[in-house]
């Protein structure tokens, strides 16, 4: 392919996600600013209060996960900190790796890999 084709190619790549980031921006402002206006400026996990330029550390969290369930009344959405969201979806994270269904659920590696299984078998023939 020609230097101008590898050129418009990276071109419409360049467009198509141009126009993903954008349709994704809408939506989120969207419901964003429906969310700030059903609840109180307030992280629904650790409590802390946003007003003025620290409103934007205040974001929208789906709690089934699926950003696409967006209710009229708010009812899939709770304001977190951005602190809370991270945590929030790291914990998920690790409950889908550990095999368990909810954070804090029975966590049974997924891989099946067990090594610390027989550590209390060792440890008590040493003593």
């Amino acid at each position: 392919m020609s230097q101008d084709g590898k050129k418009v190619e990276t071109g419409r790549q360049q467009q198509i996600i141009d126009e993903v980031r954008r349709n994704r921006e809408l939506r989120e402002k969207t419901y964003r600013e429906r969310a700030l206006k059903l609840f109180p400026h307030v992280c629904g996990k650790c409590g802390r209060e946003f007003s003025g330029k620290k409103l934007k550390d205040l974001t929208v969290h789906h709690r089934d996960h699926n950003h696409d369930n967006n209710p009229p009344d708010g009812g899939n959405w709770e304001l977190l900190c951005l602190y809370c969201h991270d945590n929030e979806h790291s914990r998920h994270l690790d409950a889908e790796w550990y095999g368990a269904e909810t954070p804090g659920g029975n966590k049974t590696a997924i891989s099946g890999d067990r090594p610390f299984e027989c550590l209390a078998a060792l440890l008590k023939n040493k003593k």
